[in-house]
């Protein structure tokens, strides 16, 4: 036998000549909640019995149950794979339907040949029992055995994430329906899109929105978006560095709780809010935070700073961690654990970046960054993949289950979230925070939905913020 064949699964039929009445072949399978979104997804059969746990406690079952062809589905996996195998063409197949499968129950599904007949057919009986040997499906499957012998390499199939697009938003947006609305001024929303942004927030109950900007302007963006601006207060101002020193000046006066970006680069709202003598600065260095809805990553990741600090030294980066913290906590992670990127996993005194993640640790363990719980340095796969951290033998309680990715600078931030963004398909909402206010910063490429999360980012902090 060859080294390709000793280390290869290969996957072989029977003949119809080497089948014996009698001859049978089983496969088990445990029922789980992937299974059955996965075949909705497949063939489209989104009865609510099989996939919405709230209507399913008002059916006769009281409970999510698998469609009825999953397991005819498994009958055919073990007619084309073991008996007769590949090569099997099908001819008919009967099912009967005897018991409901429920999420956790053991499948085993059974064939054995009754009959064989002329022209390469054969008659199976085919069995699926559950745990209990309760018989759920019973029937009889007709073929044309394979006349000559297969073997061929088992092909491993691709792995699969089931992802529904804004799912972690949606929870998010959820939990903001019992909070006050935020009094939050939109600086400058002179276009439709921007506009849009706050007067749907403002729908959802998140902010009542103070618009910031030339009334002109603003309100020729309401008629070309079609919204009303009934009974929304304008304060008109000349232009966009106007209405930026304007929204800080309604924060200082405490007239508004939040500021949300309009159409205006975020270096002219910026300039305004880091005024030294008019702005919002405290003793909390800012920094931004993107909330990510990944969908290969089975929770909402963080991703800081990729908007203020350009190349932020230790002192910096303390508070870029802390206010990433603070934001995770708000969402209800328990001791977020965070990832201080670098290149590698080991202090390298060449790298800066593995001294800064060193140093960073010791401070938590100081107390000077409280919270969370902090491990690096880390690469990036480190941070995000077991199976990397398994390989590489790391022992760490943050590595391969980040919930906070702080990268070295701006630019690897930045560049690691738009990755995320246009080649994972991630959704991102972002706001910054160490300002006297949450500041939510849009972009005009941000889909309805992260406009929306951004909204509850900072609704969800300011209502932390007031319990506290």
């Amino acid at each position: 036998m060859s080294a390709r064949e000793t280390t290869t699964h290969y996957i072989e039929n029977k003949t119809y000549d080497e089948i014996a009445v009698g001859d049978s072949a089983e496969l088990i399978r445990t029922l789980k909640p992937q299974d059955i979104k996965l075949f909705a997804v497949m063939s489209g059969d989104v009865n609510p019995a099989h996939v919405d746990p709230e209507y399913a406690k008002t059916d006769m079952f009281h409970h999510v149950i698998a469609h009825g062809m999953w397991g005819g589905a498994l009958i055919s996996a073990v007619l084309g794979t073991q008996l007769p195998g590949p090569g099997t063409i099908f001819l008919s197949q009967t099912l009967n339907f005897c018991a409901v499968v429920a999420i956790g129950d053991t499948i085993t599904v059974r064939v054995e040949v009754r009959e064989k007949q002329a022209k390469g057919r054969l008659l199976l009986s085919c069995t699926c029992l559950n745990q209990h040997g309760e018989n759920v499906i019973s029937g009889e499957a007709r073929v044309i055995a394979p006349r000559e012998k297969v073997s061929r390499p088992h092909i491993d199939l691709p792995d699969i994430h089931l992802h529904v697009e804004g799912a972690q938003y949606a929870r998010l947006i959820a939990a903001t329906e019992d909070l006050d609305p935020a009094r939050t001024a939109v600086v400058h929303p002179c276009d439709p899109l921007s506009l849009a942004g706050a007067i749907d927030a403002a729908n959802q109950g998140m902010i009542v929105p103070i618009l910031v900007g030339p009334r002109a302007k603003i309100e020729a963006a309401a008629l070309e978006a079609g919204h009303s601006l009934e009974g929304v207060e304008i304060v008109d101002t000349a232009h966009s560095h106007d209405a930026a020193a304007t929204s800080v000046a309604l924060v200082r006066d405490g007239k508004v709780a939040a500021l949300m970006k309009g159409a205006l680069h975020t270096d002219e709202l910026m300039e305004a809010v880091v005024d030294t003598t008019l702005g919002l600065r405290t003793e909390r260095r800012m920094s931004h935070v993107y909330v990510l809805d990944v969908p290969t990553y089975p929770k909402p990741l963080l991703i800081t700073d990729t908007a203020i600090n350009i190349y932020p030294d230790l002192n910096i980066k303390r508070d870029i961690v802390q206010n990433a913290i603070d934001l995770a906590l708000t969402l209800g992670t328990v001791q977020p654990k965070v990832a201080i990127l670098s290149a590698v996993e080991t202090v390298n005194p060449r790298i800066a970046s593995t001294l800064d993640a060193a140093a960073l640790c010791k401070m938590a363990d100081r107390g000077q960054i409280t919270g969370g719980l902090l491990d690096g340095p880390l690469a990036f796969d480190n941070a995000i993949s077991a199976v990397s951290v398994a390989a590489k033998g790391i022992i760490s309680d943050v590595a391969g289950d980040a919930d906070i990715l702080v990268a070295p600078d701006l630019e690897a931030a930045n560049m690691m979230a738009k990755q995320l963004i246009y080649l994972a398909g991630a959704d991102a909402a972002g706001v910054v925070l160490g300002a006297r206010v949450p500041i939510i910063l849009t972009s005009r490429a941000d889909s309805p939905v992260s406009r929306l999360a951004s909204c509850a980012l900072a609704q969800l902090f300011i209502s932390k913020q007031t319990q506290v």
